[in-house]
């Protein structure tokens, strides 16, 4: 498990520290503030790689730089696979590269898997992705990590000398149907998990073609409206949802295939990161895909006694409301980055572990320190209401502005909004009411 990162000079911020949870992580704050930066970080931190390095077709996954002159350090510890390890890096400005992990394969035994929000995936595996020793040169005859641009998950992802390294999510699914074999049925309980609700199940429907220039077998999935739709054409919600599912199916079968091979144990330890979890999402489907991916990962490493964590980075609020019945201190954590100023009105990045309350409605969370809005409203419905509080406690006001301020509030405020209550409260007793 990663436990602890500790940037100096480096990203979006003088210094940021973060000691994670053993098994959910969240991470919220604007845009722009280093969200997706930490989760880059977090990957090279267990992987020792940048993903856009491993794959150039990448438009993110980008190495990180240092903040400003001077030192810049990247800091960070995880649980290896019998104690606890600590490095510290220092970016070398000559060679442009981070520097000061030890040589060799990287200590870290588990499964890692970032899920980016455009559709990308990085996966290391232990078992395929590591180094040699000879001497004291490290000597690296497995890919450094299975980095998929959107196109690749889809297609299937071949190395720098054309070898196939992945079927891709077409093919597989293809032939697991085909086999009906344990890939098969392990892909439809992944999918079935993995659904929106009970309701509404991601359900395989029959192979199909699509084109007269495209031989190939392409999956469909049964619509609610009574049609199979081939995987290509449904929704940029279930595309990010069924290219998750097909990846998790796919590492974990390829990672029991290479132990067998190698004659090793399985790992006993599964991270995954994954940024904008909500993107492209439903609100009902928002509202089950933290529990439902935490269920399928902790599945999946039963079968090894294995430990799962999960750090994902979240804009909605729904996101945060659906964690609240199962959210636990002991084991997780929820980190807010945000612009702060300091005594000389200096804004600067700032990232704070803060005390998960439950807040019930999910409106709730958009005032919270999450998302920082003043209220759950419209911006326009916001303005108006600060405009009628300030009336409401000004003694000089009168009853033709008061008139005015609510012909704002019926164009903003819905009949039952419970602002009403006060508002009329108020102007009966100043009298304004006709």
């Amino acid at each position: 498990m990663l436990k602890r990162l500790t940037l100096q000079n480096v990203g979006p911020a003088p210094a940021m520290e973060l000691q994670f949870g053993d098994r959910l992580n969240l991470l919220t704050g604007d845009n722009g503030l280093g969200k997706t930066f930490l989760l880059d970080i977090a990957w090279w931190a267990l992987t020792r790689n940048w993903p856009a390095d491993v794959n150039s077709k990448l438009s993110a996954g980008m190495m990180a730089r240092p903040y400003g002159a001077g030192k810049a350090s990247i800091g960070f510890a995880f649980s290896g696979k019998s104690k606890e390890v600590e490095y510290e890096c220092l970016f070398d400005r000559r060679l442009q590269a981070w520097t000061g992990h030890r040589e060799g394969r990287p200590p870290i035994p588990g499964l890692v898997v970032y899920a980016q929000v455009d559709g990308s995936f990085a996966i290391w595996d232990p078992a395929r992705n590591y180094w040699k020793k000879q001497g004291s040169m490290d000597v690296q005859d497995r890919p450094p990590a299975y980095v998929f641009s959107p196109g690749e998950v889809w297609h299937g992802l071949t190395n720098a000398m054309d070898k196939r390294l992945c079927n891709g999510l077409i093919a597989d699914w293809a032939g697991w149907q085909k086999e009906q074999g344990p890939a098969f049925k392990t892909l439809t309980g992944v999918l079935k998990l993995l659904s929106p609700s009970p309701d509404e199940l991601i359900k395989m429907g029959e192979l199909t073609r699509i084109s007269l220039d495209d031989v190939r077998d392409i999956p469909t999935l049964k619509m609610a409206y009574g049609q199979d739709v081939p995987v290509l054409h449904v929704s940029s919600g279930i595309r990010r949802i069924i290219a998750l599912c097909y990846l998790l199916v796919w590492v974990w079968r390829e990672h029991i295939q290479a132990c067998k091979l190698l004659d090793l144990p399985r790992t006993h330890q599964l991270i995954f990161l994954v940024d904008e979890i909500e993107a492209h999402l439903h609100p009902k489907w928002q509202r089950s895909i933290i529990r439902s991916l935490l269920t399928v990962i902790q599945m999946m490493g039963e079968k090894a006694d294995a430990q799962v964590q999960l750090i994902t980075a979240t804009h909605s609020p729904l996101i945060l409301a659906s964690t609240e019945p199962f959210f636990d201190p002991q084991q997780d954590k929820w980190f807010d980055i945000d612009l702060v100023h300091d005594t000389q009105d200096k804004p600067h990045v700032q990232v704070t572990d803060q005390p998960f309350i439950r807040r019930g409605d999910a409106s709730n969370w958009l005032t919270s320190k999450a998302f920082d809005l003043g209220s759950g409203r419209s911006l326009e419905a916001e303005l108006a209401m600060e405009k009628a509080s300030a009336l409401m406690s000004n003694g000089t006001s009168d009853a033709s502005q008061a008139k005015a301020i609510e012909e704002e509030l019926k164009k903003v405020l819905g009949d039952t909004d419970p602002f009403w209550v006060r508002w009329r409260f108020v102007m009966e007793k100043k009298g304004w009411v006709p």
